[in-house]
């Protein structure tokens, strides 16, 4: 054992290693650092005025990690980076924590209207807004950027438990995320909900897909999301044309996984597909107002919050389709399917020779 501990240390030390020595001399820009049988390291020039900080805090007899960047310089020493090791040794701490998923504390130190600034080790990082924790997300009607910086500066100063959410050494960028040190807290107040629970809650983000919403569990809020097609029962392109931020609504807990929460304000509304089949059936000729077109087809309104599809196939081609029938018009159309557990009519154009 003792001869491959031996032979080890006798290997000749490569470029970019990372080493452990003891500092024997200290000079005015000048640090001799005892690598052991792999020589003397030296740290001078621009390594040392980059790691002047560091070396502030340092003595003769410490032991200290560095990183070779010269494996043997003309003066017959071994130049080391004591900065590079440092931020090596930084970086791969903090790999090890976002791996473990392990939570900690910062202290936050400034803020922009995007989110939090703070440090981890010497480490810059920051906080998006969407990743801070429900009681600190910063609930500003209508998205005033000023506003919504004023809130998140009340929080410089404070410390906040989170954990990593990406790190990136080469760009040097951390980011974190407060919200996500909740997801076990989130998982215990929704063991107090089931699906079929009405909650009343508050509009607090608006995107593509749908909407976020917050109720108050027993101890602290939680945020589910309304998904675009459970919104309303009629066709919906923009979120925004039913629900506004900051409004308040009631809404019907439809599935729970984990720490998430999906939420319906559709199913709270009188479903018009109900009843469809005695408005509407099968061969009957209806006249309907041509609301959208897509890859399938047009998307033709027949009653309030009842569309219709007719294929494209009906017409040849999209630029047929698109020559036929103009949004905003109406057209006759005969109803050749209605499906109402899928809430599907299947329409085709009513031709005045097929009259």
């Amino acid at each position: 054992m003792q001869n491959l501990l031996d032979e080890y240390e006798a290997k000749p030390v490569k470029a970019d290693q990372i080493l452990e020595g003891e500092i024997i001399k200290v000079g005015k820009a000048t640090i001799y650092v005892d690598l052991g049988s792999k020589g003397t390291g030296i740290i001078f020039g621009k390594e040392f005025f980059r790691a002047k900080q560091e070396l502030k805090e340092v003595d003769i007899g410490d032991e200290i990690p560095v990183k070779v960047v010269n494996p043997d310089s003309e003066e017959g020493f071994v130049e080391l980076s004591l900065k590079e090791a440092s931020q090596e040794i930084t970086w791969g701490k903090l790999k090890d924590k976002k791996e473990e998923e392990r939570a900690f504390e910062v202290k936050i130190s400034g803020a922009n209207k995007g989110g939090l600034l703070t440090n981890v080790s010497g480490v810059s990082a920051f906080i998006p807004a969407s990743q801070l924790a429900p009681d600190h997300y910063p609930d500003v009607e209508d998205g005033d950027q000023n506003r919504i910086l004023q809130e998140l500066q009340k929080l410089v100063g404070q410390e906040l438990e989170v954990k990593i959410l990406n790190l990136d050494p080469e760009e040097e960028k951390l980011i974190l995320s407060e919200k996500a040190t909740q997801e076990n807290k989130i998982e215990e107040e929704l063991d107090n909900f089931e699906v079929g629970d009405v909650v009343e809650g508050k509009i607090t983000g608006i995107v593509d897909f749908g909407a976020f919403m917050r109720f108050q569990g027993e101890e602290q809020p939680i945020e589910g999301l309304i998904h675009i097609s459970e919104l309303d029962w009629q066709l919906v392109e923009d979120p925004s044309e039913i629900v506004e931020e900051g409004e308040e609504v009631e809404a019907k807990i439809i599935e729970i996984n984990g720490d998430r929460v999906s939420l319906s304000l559709k199913a709270l509304k009188e479903n018009p597909w109900e009843d469809v089949e005695d408005k509407f059936e099968k061969g009957e000729v209806v006249e309907g107002e041509v609301t959208k077109f897509d890859s399938f087809g047009a998307f033709v309104k027949l009653a309030p919050k009842i569309q219709g599809l007719c294929h494209v196939s009906c017409f040849g081609s999209k630029k047929k389709m698109h020559s036929t029938l103009e949004i905003g018009e109406a057209y006759p159309f005969e109803i050749t399917l209605i499906n109402p557990d899928e809430h599907k009519i299947i329409l085709e154009p009513k031709h005045e020779d097929n009259s």
